[in-house]
């Protein structure tokens, strides 16, 4: 259903039921999903693919150009999942030639004024609070949650289930299961009230926090530590994604504890 004060290229493909807002401006080369809404005054701009029954806020502008001054005009999209929620006045830019997509996946939450720059790779049921501003070729994981105000440097790589703390700044990898915290940013423990939320069993729990205690409790460096993990812990899905992703980080894993 579309308002007639609403503009509507006639090249893009939106399926029959979503709902298009008074002053909604939608570009060529756009695809939305079924049972997705569109507020007013929304922006939704050339290789936007968006999914089904998501929920697009006024003000909100999807597939901008790149903020990148090495972007050439190449084909690209920014992709958004289904039963996903755009709060107001979120700018979600398309990607370049280094990717050749922004993804932001199901179930996410992306409150008011949120920015997720070109080429980001954002996962499942992630939320990004109010004011969050991630940079280009930014990585976050399924489940993660980043509150109000975080900065995330480009590059950077937050594992799945992270909680951060507000207003942090985000300049080395978070790795999986952990809170982040403080100035300079640094873990702060196990996010175990996550965990159970998700129904991880107390006996995981307790098994990540001994993953992490040779981490950032033993004194050893990163790789001795990874070593002594592998060599004494039993593997388990949850073990094998942390050493996986502290032996990819191209920046560096947070500090422990000040």
């Amino acid at each position: 259903m579309k308002q007639p004060l609403a503009y509507v290229h006639p090249e893009a493909k939106i399926a029959p039921n979503v709902v298009i807002e008074p002053f909604v401006t939608i570009d060529k080369n756009v695809v939305i999903g079924e049972g997705t809404r569109i507020g007013s005054n929304a922006t939704i701009l050339e290789g936007a693919r968006i999914g089904r029954n998501c929920n697009i806020f006024p003000g909100a502008v999807i597939a901008g150009i790149p903020q990148d001054l090495k972007f050439r005009g190449e084909e690209t999209t920014a992709e958004i999942g289904d039963n996903t929620t755009i709060r107001e006045c979120v700018t979600i830019n398309r990607g370049t030639a280094s990717k050749g997509k922004t993804i932001v996946g199901n179930n996410c939450l992306i409150m008011a004024y949120c920015h997720v720059a070109h080429d980001c790779l954002v996962g499942n049921n992630v939320i990004m609070s109010n004011a969050t501003q991630i940079a280009g070729e930014v990585q976050v994981d399924d489940y993660a949650i980043l509150s109000g105000g975080v900065l995330v440097h480009q590059f950077c790589h937050v594992g799945s289930h992270v909680m951060v703390q507000g207003g942090s700044l985000i300049n080395k990898d978070i790795p999986p299961y952990v809170k982040a915290a403080r100035y300079p940013i640094s873990y702060a423990g196990i996010n175990s009230i996550g965990l159970r939320r998700r129904n991880f069993s107390n006996e995981t729990i307790r098994d990540i926090q001994e993953i992490y205690r040779y981490l950032y409790l033993s004194g050893l460096n990163n790789s001795d530590a990874i070593e002594r993990i592998e060599a004494e812990l039993p593997a388990t899905k949850e073990r094998d994604e942390i050493i996986l992703f502290v032996r990819n980080s191209q920046r560096g894993i947070i500090r422990g504890y000040l």
